[in-house]
């Protein structure tokens, strides 16, 4: 019974180890997410107030403002993540880790707002 036990547990082990993505995976995700956020920050450019009086023409327009905000949202955490696996580690504790992550979140939204 305890042979079948560790064997489950190696397999587990086995089945559930880190798997390190693919090398351009990163790139591509985030060249996806920058041309989203740009065609929807486009598709709402393009939209003219005179039209927004119709309720049926509301569709798109909400469609590309959620679709943009979570692309560009998803933008945000991705490049911030990068940075910070990219910066030494230092000792500290959870809270200098949490201000750091929220510098780099709040860094990474102005200049993609920014670029806009």
């Amino acid at each position: 019974m305890s042979e079948a036990i560790s064997n489950f547990e190696g397999l587990l082990r086995e089945a559930l180890a880190p798997v390190e993505p693919p090398e351009g995976l990163v790139e591509r995700l985030e060249g996806t997410l920058t041309s989203i956020t740009e065609m929807a920050a486009d598709e709402l450019e393009a939209w003219e107030l005179t039209a927004m009086r119709d309720p049926r023409n509301w569709a798109r327009p909400a469609a590309a403002l959620i679709v943009g905000g979570a692309a560009g949202t998803a933008l945000v955490l991705l490049r911030a993540r990068r940075r910070a696996q990219s910066s030494p580690r230092t000792v500290g504790g959870a809270r200098e880790s949490a201000e750091r992550a929220l510098r780099d979140l709040s860094r990474e939204t102005r200049r993609l707002l920014g670029d806009r």
